[in-house]
Order: structure tokens, then C-alpha cells, then sequence
């Protein structure tokens, strides 16, 4: 799908704040309301919008230790991969998985409540996974820049 300008402008206001009525979004973009509607329908169906979520405070609810594990598997066959990415995407404290080129397979990003939670998580939960070669960790010691917008 193409996107025009407008489709442009409209994608940025939404994720700054998906919350935004269609009216203020109109007020904002010079169109009608009926016109926003239409346009948001239009690109949710041809799957710009994937979908629509909260983000949450991770000090308020206690998840804020940050940790980065990249993670070599022992090796790489079709089956130990889906096998590693099936394992990983079901536990809770992995936010995010990345399959990688270069010296390491895989990226983690990890939330817990602090470094003991961390190694609870590792010797749980992380090395039960059998195909692990090897991992490396490191934890976040503030957060410089951290977004979910894509600049279009």
C-alpha cells in the first residue's frame, strides 16, 4: 500500500497517542471526522496498523531491570531453531526475541524486578532450554532513547 501524506501525518498523531478521538485527529489533519474514520479503517485492513496496545510503566509494575542476552545455539538446524523460538516466545520476562547474523544467533530483551529476579530467570527458566551453546548478558544502565514510533 501507498502511503500519502496524509496517510503520513495520521500514522505519527496515532502513535503518539492512540487514544485520540477521530474528531480531535480531523481537528488536527483539516479533514472530517467521517474522512479520518475512513482513512484509519483503510489502513488497519491493508495491515499498516497491526494493532493497538498500552505501554506501560515498567517502575510501576516492578519490571524495571533490563537485561540484553545474546544467546548461541549449539547448532542450527531447522528443528532446534523453531524448537529455541517456540521455547522463548512463551516465557513472561522475554519482551523481545531477534534472530541475528553475526557472531551470535540470537538477541533477548529481558524485564524483571532486579538482578536476583535475573538470576532466577537464568537458572530457571533460560538454561533449561538445552540447545543453548552459550549466552552473554548485559544490563541496562539507563535508557538514553526508547520508542515504539516510526517516523514516517
Amino acid at each position: 500500500m501507498k502511503l500519502d501524506s496524509i496517510d503520513a501525518q495520521l500514522l505519527n498523531y496515532l502513535q503518539k497517542d492512540a487514544k485520540q478521538t477521530n474528531k480531535e485527529l480531523a481537528s488536527k489533519l483539516n479533514m472530517s471526522v467521517t474522512a479520518v474514520y475512513e482513512r484509519i479503517k483503510k489502513l488497519e485492513k491493508a495491515g499498516v496498523i497491526d494493532h493497538y496496545v498500552a505501554l506501560l510503566n515498567k517502575e510501576s509494575i516492578g519490571r524495571s531491570f533490563i537485561a540484553f542476552c545474546h544467546i548461541k545455539l549449539v547448532k542450527h538446524s531447522q528443528k532446534l531453531v523453531n524448537q529455541f523460538e517456540k521455547e522463548v516466545a512463551i516465557i513472561d520476562e522475554i519482551l523481545e526475541v531477534y534472530h541475528l547474523s553475526g557472531d551470535y544467533d540470537y538477541l533477548l530483551k529481558v524485564h524483571v524486578k532486579d538482578m536476583a529476579s535475573f538470576r532466577k530467570f537464568m537458572v530457571n527458566k533460560l538454561t533449561n532450554i538445552d540447545h543453548i551453546g552459550s549466552s552473554n548478558s548485559m544490563f541496562v544502565i539507563s535508557e538514553v532513547k526508547h520508542t515504539t514510533a516510526v517516523n514516517i
